[in-house]
This record gives C-alpha cells, structure tokens and sequence, in this order.
C-alpha cells in the first residue's frame, strides 16, 4: 500500500508541475495584455499549487477515520454557506457563485463535493443493514445528495452540480443500493438537471448550440472550435513548449477550462496520451487502495475520490475535443487553480492516507504473526 500511496502522490504532484508548465504558456500573452506583466497570473497560479501541495502532504498525515465524525455537521454548514450565497454572493459569467474574503476567494461547489463524498460514504457505511430499504435507508443517503447538488444546480452551476449527483449515484450503487433505486433517481434526475439547464441562459445556450453542431453541421461556439484548430495543429509530436498559437488570446481563458487544448497543440497526440494515460494510473491505484482499504468507510471515501477525480478529468478533456457541451469545469491538476485546485490536493492527501493506514496495519498483522510464531 505505501507503493500506492507513493503512486498517487507523485501521479499529482507531476501533472502539477506540468500544469505549471502548460499555465505559464497559455496565460502569458493575456497576463501581458490584461495585467501588463508576463507572470501575473503564473504567479497566482504558482502560489496555490505550493499550497496544494503542502496541504496534500499535511492531510495525507491526518487520520481519515476522524472524518466520520464530523460529516454531518460538515454537510449542515456546506448546505447553509450554499443558500447564503444564493443571496450575498455574485454569479461569475452566470456559471457559479463565489465568496469573496479580500484577500482570498472560493466557489462553495468546491468544497461541498468533497464534503458530500465525505458525508455519504460515512452514511453507507453506518446505515448498511438498511440500505436495502428505499424510505429508510436509501432515500436518506439520497437526499443529501439532492439538498448539495440542487444547492449548486441553482447557483447556477449546472455542471458541477450534474456531475456530483452523477457520482454520488455511482457510489451509492457501490455502496450497496439496490439498482432499481438508482436507474428511478437517475431517471428523474436527468429530466429534473433538463430542466433546470434550460432555465439557465448560459447552460441553455451552449446545450443548444452543441445540438445544433452535431445534429446540422453547425459551428461549435468559438472556445471548442479555437480547440479544435490546437489540438489540431499539434499532430504527433507538438509544437513545442511555449510554441502555443492559440494562447495568444485566439482561444478565450486558454490557461482554464481549455488548457487541454494548449496542452495537446504544444505536447502533441503523445503528450496528450500521456497526461490521460496519467490520470488512468491515478484512477486504478485509487480503486487498488479502495479494494485494500480496512473498514469500510474508507474503501468507499478512497473510490468516491478517485472516481470524482477521474470523471471531472475525462469529462473537461471531452469538452475540449468537442465531445459533449461546454461545462466550465477545470482539468484537475492542470488547469489555472482556485479553491477547486485546494479542495483536489486535499482530497489525494485524503487518499493517501487511507493507503498508508492500510499499510501501517498490514505492518501490525505481520508483526503480530511473527511474534507468535516465535513463540
């Protein structure tokens, strides 16, 4: 398990530093034109991968069992910081709501989704014998996930919120719900995240102008087609570190929710390959460390993780390559980082530290058998 651990931390603290890389060349010629310096938002970006890392490290030494502990009254104040926001706190672009301190701003999205996988995989492991009931065990469990995911739905953040009540349907099946539960609360998931998609004029225009691509052969919205022509022009190979065209302001925020694009143009099919071979091997030790884990509650906090994880990964680089609508969410690891980059390292710091439990009671068991052996 400390391989896996060592895994885990290197796979992130790698596709950081690449991530550092990438920032530094799609963002410098808007930095220069916007900020009138070549490094502003380097440096920003600089900043909270530092303090990523040092919150990775200080959490993969914090026993993950105390969590349980303190998941409820986690998920109570997420939910209330969520309905506050709904009122005090500006929307930015009309895709999520952020709080602003002064010196420091954070999406409450990001927090909650930790915080959900938390709460639920604590609920699935206390509520087991009943989980099998719909009124008293699953519709419990599922109505945490509704009360976060309907918090940030209407922020509005859609995707974020889809996303998550995505992935907390997939850990409630692995947790042991029946699946007639979940294929009914999906069901009516999806027409109700419909719904409310069309509410909102931002989400509403990219879903219609995505259909509109596919379906008519129309053209995809500037960012996806400015992706395109990247990803493109990247063949085989790359153009190179910093050789980037289409960071020179021809694609919109590239150092963001498109860094895939400047990634795969300057890296090329290979490195691109690379980057999601790399979130792969993220993906199987995480389920490795799940499957090891020794109670219950952590095999289901490690999978909640790595699966988040992987799934917001493959869902941005879909959005770059023009495969589904544009959803607005970060390539984990890579993308210019705010409170999703924090909230990301403290989650691998979480994992970690479930794989390094497990290797510190293997460590006891073997010592103990050896003990009575000798005598």
């Amino acid at each position: 398990m400390k391989k896996l651990a060592l895994i885990i931390f290197f796979d992130a603290f790698v596709l950081m530093l690449l991530g550092l890389i990438i920032v530094m060349s799609a963002s410098s010629t808007y930095s220069e034109f916007k900020f009138d310096s070549l490094f502003h938002l380097f440096n920003s970006h600089f900043f909270k991968v530092v303090l990523g890392i040092v919150f990775m490290i200080l959490f993969s030494f914090i026993p993950y069992d105390i969590y349980k502990e303190f998941s409820k009254p986690a998920i109570l104040g997420i939910s209330l910081i969520l309905l506050v926001t709904l009122f005090v706190a500006p929307d930015i672009k009309g895709a999520g709501r952020w709080i602003h301190l002064g010196f420091f701003s954070f999406q409450p999205a990001d927090v909650a989704k930790l915080i959900l996988i938390i709460h639920l995989a604590a609920l699935l492991e206390s509520k087991k014998e009943i989980l099998g009931k719909f009124k008293e065990g699953f519709l419990y469990l599922f109505f945490w996930t509704i009360l976060i995911s309907g918090l940030i739905l209407i922020q509005p953040n859609v995707s974020n919120g889809v996303l998550l009540i995505f992935v907390s349907l997939i850990l409630l099946y692995v947790g042991g719900a029946k699946f007639k539960h979940i294929f009914i609360s999906a069901f009516g998931c999806l027409v109700a995240g419909a719904i409310v998609a069309m509410l909102f004029a931002h989400s509403r225009s990219r879903i219609l102008t995505f259909i509109s691509s596919t379906q008519h052969g129309g053209e995809p919205n500037i960012q996806v087609k400015q992706a395109l022509l990247g990803l493109g022009s990247g063949h085989i190979f790359g153009m190179g570190m910093g050789q980037s065209l289409q960071s020179n302001l021809f694609l919109p925020e590239a150092y963001g929710d498109f860094i895939f694009a400047i990634l795969g143009e300057e890296l090329g099919f290979i490195g691109a390959a690379i980057v999601m071979m790399s979130y792969l091997v993220l993906f199987f030790a995480g389920i490795l460390v799940a499957k090891k884990a020794k109670d219950r509650f952590g095999q289901l906090l490690a999978f909640g993780i790595t699966f988040s994880t992987v799934v917001y990964a493959f869902v941005n680089i879909a959005v770059a390559t023009g495969l589904v609508p544009t959803t607005g969410l970060p390539l984990p690891f890579i993308s210019y980082g705010g409170t999703s980059l924090i909230f990301l390292c403290i989650s691998i710091g979480i994992l970690v530290n479930i794989a390094l439990s497990n290797s510190m009671v293997k460590l006891v068991e073997n010592q103990i058998i050896n003990e009575v052996s000798k005598a």
